[in-house]
């Protein structure tokens, strides 16, 4: 995974619409793959990552699918053909700060395996 500064400009732009509600809608650009998250006082990209990877805990390998709770931000995460990430945070307008990680190409297809 490396990280590539276009990707990182989509997500900027994207979280930089999103500051009059902090809204937490995925864009629906299906260039990328996409995880946002959103919190308060000072979360930071790095606590949106730990609690997207927290959801390793409710995937099974074996059937492929999340027993539970969620795991789709896990996977797409650690998607075996998703080779590139931009990530981006910023303070809404409520003082929460919203977060998006985006990766190329996307993953979470339904039915293939992560990894």
């Amino acid at each position: 995974m490396t990280w590539d500064q276009s990707v990182a400009n989509f997500a900027r732009d994207y979280v930089n619409s999103k500051l009059r509600d902090c809204n937490m809608v995925h864009s629906g650009n299906r260039q990328y793959g996409e995880n946002l998250a959103q919190g308060s006082g000072d979360f930071t990209g790095r606590a949106a990552v730990d609690m997207w990877v927290s959801e390793k805990a409710n995937y099974n390998y074996g059937s492929n699918s999340c027993v539970g709770g969620e795991c789709r931000h896990y996977t797409q995460v650690v998607w075996r053909n998703s080779n590139r990430l931009g990530c981006a945070r910023a303070r809404c307008n409520n003082g929460w700060w919203l977060v998006s990680c985006n990766y190329a190409p996307p993953g979470n297809y339904v039915r293939q395996r992560p990894y």
